[in-house]
């Protein structure tokens, strides 16, 4: 559902956000942690790897004195009387600063005021808490691959220019899951053949909604497109958080609930780009152009079509957005139920004066979905695919890592 809203984003902002802060730390890290590694030029797969080792980090500081689940890492010993709140603005603290040195100032502010807000009885010892958890979180991801080389080999002829830009993050897929055994560990069949009936329904899709120029999109379907541009981390914890403020929910349940949301995504990124470079199937915009180099009678090129977003730099085959909304909503589903998303109200910097709602996380993404396809990027194959790799990355996520004491 979208609304459209005119004047600064300002004006929106005041319609849709609360007027208080969150409730509590994990809440308020959550939104710190991502405004900090986007400031420091984390692209947002490295986002995703920051929260998610903050927010276990977390889980396991509160989990270590509340003592209600399995914890995801380590369980660190706990004087009596510990805060579990100190313990968790802690844990976050500890481990940004070591992962954004340069945005130290602003963390240690940070630091500050959340440590003034919490009562003196317990704070040190739940402060030590937080401290050896970020620790052992920190060393337990010191060589996950995630700064590993990138040697990807353009694809050209001796001496013949190619565009220069190297993609992204060609080695993500190595990188060590946080639940899944290995990055392809849910890597799909392959995308369609280009001579199938399948091939030509995807291509003359997205040929026709995704166009910048001629499309036959509606301004609604435009607005979907432009507002899923916001990629990572920022584009599903402001959902995450809303949720996560309901009256009556603890500390222990929003840590665990954000540290479940960030290790399926973080996983759902890591498989989503394995497969991609396994297959390096080929954007739209290339398809469309080169649409009589298929061996397809059903589809036909455009030599100038452009698509009406960006198109990102790596693979098009399986749906990044897709797998990663998905396993968003496979936590909510479990967690707390598809109709929760109904209280949510959601902008986007890419999408001036637009807000979005929905009534169930089916209709959340089945949005995402779609918007790829509004926006010329992706196949809606690739979607349903991507989908579906995010729903067992998600339910792994529930079955394995921090489970409830028995």
């Amino acid at each position: 559902m979208v609304f459209r809203f005119f004047g600064t984003l300002g004006a929106v902002a005041c319609l849709v956000a609360p007027v208080v802060a969150p409730a509590d730390v994990v809440m308020q890290w959550n939104e710190k942690a991502i405004a900090t590694a986007t400031a420091s030029g984390q692209n947002p797969l490295v986002v995703g790897r920051t929260v998610t080792m903050m927010h276990v980090a977390m889980f396991d500081a509160v989990n270590s004195i509340e003592n209600r689940y399995t914890p995801y890492a380590v369980r660190v010993g706990a004087a009596p009387g510990s805060s579990a709140e100190a313990a968790a603005v802690a844990a976050a603290h500890a481990v940004l600063v070591a992962l954004l040195p340069t945005q130290e100032p602003e963390l240690e502010a940070a630091y500050s005021a959340s440590l003034a807000r919490i009562p003196v009885s317990g704070r040190d010892a739940g402060v030590a808490v937080g401290q050896r958890a970020a620790a052992e979180i920190l060393a337990h991801r010191a060589s996950d691959g995630a700064n590993a080389s990138k040697p990807y080999r353009p694809l050209t002829s001796p001496g013949v220019y190619v565009p220069t830009p190297l993609p992204l993050a060609p080695h993500w897929g190595d990188v060590t899951p946080w639940v899944m055994e290995r990055g392809s560990q849910f890597r799909p069949g392959p995308p369609p053949e280009l001579t199938s009936a399948q091939w030509a329904r995807d291509y003359n899709e997205v040929k026709m909604f995704g166009a910048k120029r001629g499309s036959v999109r509606t301004v609604e379907q435009t607005d979907i497109g432009r507002f899923w541009i916001l990629v990572g981390p920022a584009s599903w914890f402001p959902i995450i958080r809303q949720i996560a403020d309901a009256p009556n929910r603890s500390l222990i349940n929003n840590a665990r609930l954000h540290a479940l949301v960030a290790i399926a995504t973080a996983d759902a990124y890591i498989a989503v780009f394995d497969a991609k470079y396994a297959y390096n199937f080929w954007r739209p915009i290339t398809a469309i152009r080169n649409g009589d180099m298929d061996g397809n009678e059903a589809t036909s090129p455009v030599a100038d079509w452009e698509p009406l977003i960006d198109t990102p730099p790596h693979p098009e085959y399986p749906c990044a957005h897709c797998i990663t909304s998905c396993a968003v909503a496979t936590i909510l589903d479990s967690e707390v139920g598809a109709e929760a998303i109904a209280k949510v109200t959601m902008t986007s910097p890419t999408a001036s004066g637009v807000v979005r709602r929905w009534n169930t996380t089916r209709e959340y993404v089945e949005e995402v979905s779609v918007a790829r396809i509004y926006g010329g990027v992706h196949y809606r194959t690739s979607a349903v695919v991507g989908r579906e790799m995010g729903r067992q990355i998600a339910e792994l996520a529930l079955r394995e890592r921090m489970r409830p004491l028995q």
